[in-house]
């Protein structure tokens, strides 16, 4: 059994990010912390670690149980981590889905940057 894993890897393992490289990047930008500290994708995770992860508008909070030794299946993923958001970051994922379903109808495409900025206002209050 693995005693550490460098956080990029982890989060590509577990499915959290389409590829490893995605998770380099994010990280990169600041995106990923561990214990609520920005880290650098080299850094090596360890059980009861808690991951926090900014996709979209929202932070997602993960706490580790334990490192598979390569890629796992969907089905998997729950050995692996426990997910730790609030239910108000759950209704404001749920929220933002409802908002932007009336702003734009379905194949108008991405959302303007007008729209985005509604969007954030909307999140922030």
């Amino acid at each position: 059994m693995l005693s550490s894993v460098r956080i990029d890897q982890f989060l590509w393992y577990v499915r959290i990010f389409k590829t490893r490289s995605l998770a380099t990047i994010q990280c990169k930008k600041g995106l990923v912390k561990v214990n609520n500290v920005s880290v650098k994708p080299s850094f090596k995770v360890s059980p009861t670690d808690r991951i926090k992860i900014r996709k979209n508008p929202c932070w997602h909070t993960f706490q580790v149980l334990d490192f598979p030794s390569s890629r796992v299946s969907a089905k998997m993923v729950g050995l692996y981590y426990h997910i730790l958001n609030s239910h108000d970051d759950q209704q404001i994922m749920k929220s933002i889905k409802i908002i932007q379903s009336p702003l734009r109808q379905k194949g108008a495409g991405r959302p303007t940057k007008k729209d985005r900025r509604k969007i954030d206002l909307i999140i922030e209050n």
